[in-house]
């Protein structure tokens, strides 16, 4: 096992709890979580590794330029996994400040440190070294639905304030990497799920209101397909980019599993109806309403992970099927950990961003 530490952003939230455990369990060296602990923040995802040797938590604000350079010089990381993000499309629209403040000034912040840090490294150290941000699909723009799949020289056209923000985190991250020789890889990945994802994002949200016997808000006409990637898929993803990515590269990681929204619902629905019968809600489906869409709503993301399966060895390998009944059932085993999250915040968000929607009729 490696000595040196990898120093994770946002380690406490879906994604990045996801990769502290696999790097853990994996016995793969030391991990740093920096964790601001905001509303999709949950120490909770990490209480089975709390107080085992080789993992430290501390709660910070990557735009908090003096801790970052405190943590660098205490822990000397032999690289960083920047997962510290605001992610979530339907917030950046109604509040996209705190999304610059974090997705670009905190990167900035970041980069700088590690920066002045590698500078600092010996030659042999500075090889080994790497810096890889951890991007989204959404940089891309949308796709017609016959157009082939985003590939890493596709052009940016992002649409939402989110994605707006992390293609500018990405511009930057290539800048620091031409400019400044800090040894970056940039993944960008289509869109997530599995266990300990907080549910404002579809998954959760479907599973969670349908068991509650509450309404399924499924944005326009439900037809915007996605491509959905297994979150333990991207993990290994992610760490083969640091151990065989090439520094100054940028891979795509893809679930190939393109499925339109409202069918996301329905598939979900129907394992609540198989797997809490007694629900007293089902069929669940009844419970699902078209509401008014977001406004710049992209239709369809896809990636071509062609790249990534060339030189990383990569590619998904949890079935769609088999990734949504082990992820409906970890959230039915594991309800304190849901409760935990459905906080005041929670309640307020799907408040602030459903109540006004006009609902449309279920199926």
């Amino acid at each position: 096992m490696d000595k040196s530490p990898i120093l994770v952003t946002g380690g406490a939230g879906f994604i990045g709890s996801n990769f502290v455990l696999d790097v853990l369990a994996e016995r793969l060296g030391p991990v740093v979580v920096l964790d601001k602990l905001t509303y999709a923040g949950n120490r909770r995802s990490l209480e089975t590794v709390e107080g085992r040797p080789g993992y430290s938590f501390v709660r910070g604000d990557i735009c908090d330029a003096e801790l970052v350079e405190k943590l660098f010089r205490e822990y000397r990381p032999r690289a960083i996994v920047h997962l510290a993000a605001e992610s979530h499309v339907d917030r950046s629209i109604l509040g996209p400040g705190a999304f610059v403040e974090t997705n670009v000034r905190g990167t900035m912040v970041l980069l700088m440190a590690a920066e002045r840090f590698f500078t600092s490294l010996s030659a042999a150290e500075r090889e080994s070294f790497r810096f890889l941000h951890v991007s989204t699909d959404e940089v891309y723009g949308d796709l017609v639905s016959d157009a082939p799949a985003f590939d890493e020289t596709t052009s940016y056209a992002p649409s939402s304030p989110y994605a707006a923000t992390k293609a500018a985190a990405d511009h930057l991250v290539r800048t620091w990497h031409r400019t400044h020789g800090l040894p970056c890889i940039i993944t960008n990945c289509s869109n997530n799920y599995g266990p300990r994802q907080f549910p404002e994002k579809l998954i959760p949200l479907v599973m969670l209101r349908a068991l509650a016997g509450e309404s399924v808000p499924i944005y326009g006409d439900g037809q915007q397909i996605r491509d959905w990637l297994h979150v333990s898929d991207h993990c290994r993803g992610l760490r083969l980019a640091l151990e065989r990515g090439r520094a100054g590269e940028t891979y795509n990681l893809g679930g190939g599993n393109q499925i339109r929204n409202f069918e996301m619902a329905d598939r979900i629905c129907a394992l609540l109806d198989e797997l809490v019968a007694q629900s007293g809600h089902a069929p669940h489906e009844t419970l699902i309403r078209l509401v008014e869409d977001r406004p710049g709503h992209d239709r369809r993301y896809a990636l071509d992970t062609g790249k990534a399966e060339r030189e990383l060895g990569w590619s998904p390998q949890i079935k769609l099927e088999d990734g949504l009944r082990g992820t409906v059932e970890w959230y039915l085993h594991n309800w304190a950990w849901v409760e935990s999250v459905r906080t005041g915040e929670y309640r307020r968000w799907m408040n602030e961003n459903y109540a006004d929607r006009a609902a449309g009729s279920g199926i």
